[in-house]
């Protein structure tokens, strides 16, 4: 009946920043009419939102881009202006927060705030250096799920200086 695909895609640019996309697709099998607002025919896109992120290797943001191809409202593209509140974020660290500090509620569009949340991992996923340890501080990806647990098997084996890591806790930012 209905269908969402999602695909996130990475590309490191000829400057030396990455490229973070993220496209989303809603689909319906039959029929499907708002009244007062549209009709779209089975396999036609009710949704199709695409952003691109520009982030360093920091994972700051330094350039946003939206596009809505496809929107059920009128009223849905103008929540595309509020998305450039994101540049200079970052996707290392407090990236929900940052979403619902500059997005939540009526600030921006749901649809794209869900596509930005999985983005930064998508950024993790594509550029290198987010996989490489320093001795001041553990890779992102250690103390974030079981297999990567701190006092586990996976980071004794692979990243033994940081077994049993306690990780410092995150001062809230100040107002």
């Amino acid at each position: 009946m209905h269908t969402r695909q999602v695909q996130y895609r990475g590309y490191q640019r000829e400057d030396g920043l990455w490229d973070i996309e993220g496209e989303m697709k809603d689909t319906k099998t039959e029929d499907f009419h708002i009244p007062g607002e549209g009709h779209w025919a089975p396999g036609e896109a009710i949704h199709h939102m695409l952003i691109r992120v520009t982030v360093d290797t920091r994972f700051v943001v330094r350039d946003l881009q939206v596009a809505m191809d496809s929107v059920p409202h009128a009223e849905c593209p103008p929540a595309q202006a509020a998305m450039r509140t994101m540049i200079g974020c970052s996707m290392a660290g407090g990236w929900r927060q940052s979403i619902e500090r500059n997005l939540g509620g009526i600030q921006g569009c749901a649809h794209l705030r869900e596509l930005l949340f999985n983005l930064a991992t998508a950024a993790y996923q594509t550029i290198p250096s987010a996989f490489e340890p320093n001795a001041d501080q553990p890779p992102m990806h250690l103390g974030r799920c079981t297999a990567w647990d701190f006092n586990g098997p996976l980071v004794q084996r692979q990243h033994p200086v940081f077994f049993g890591h306690v990780p410092k806790r995150r001062q809230p930012p100040s107002a």
